[in-house]
């Protein structure tokens, strides 16, 4: 079974999700079966991912690293979230009360340790605040762990 945390960025313009949506699609055709992906489903990419982890015939596992959470994410973020918790094979939930970055980093470490490797959404930035994708890809790999950093010719975060 392969394993597969996710992290991304959030607030990605239309034209960039496609991009990404292609690519996630097409690495994901070539992994080995049984497929395992850990996401947050934060809106964004995390959601990209998720969706096509499902679509590939693989299960998806949710990490909610807060109470809270769900009300944290944009309104058009909620029907996707709600969604996809309701297809996850597993939904984890970290002990914070508040969604606030330290959580965000926990929930992302958690992913880490039950992962075989990390994709990434991620522009090559450092991360706008801590337990961003920029940290999480760096904490993967001071683990050693294989990290894909996927971001398309043309993309580009809003914001």
């Amino acid at each position: 079974m392969t394993t597969i945390a996710f992290t991304g960025h959030r607030g990605l313009p239309r034209h960039t999700s496609d991009r990404v949506r292609r690519a996630l699609r097409a690495v994901l055709a070539g992994r080995d079966r049984p497929l395992v992906g850990l996401s947050c489903l934060a809106e964004g990419a995390d959601q990209l991912f998720a969706r096509e982890v499902l679509r590939a015939g693989g299960d998806l596992d949710v990490v909610v690293p807060a109470a809270g959470y769900r009300e944290s994410l944009t309104r058009a973020a909620r029907a996707g979230y709600d969604d996809l918790v309701s297809l996850a094979r597993h939904v984890h939930r970290m002990p914070f009360e508040r969604p606030e970055p330290v959580a965000f980093m926990a929930a992302s470490v958690f992913m880490l340790e039950r992962a075989d490797e990390l994709f990434a959404v991620w522009d090559g930035l450092p991360a706008r605040g801590f337990g961003g994708t920029a940290d999480v890809v760096s904490h993967a790999r001071e683990r050693e762990m294989r990290v894909l950093v996927l971001w398309p010719p043309g993309s580009r975060r809003d914001g």
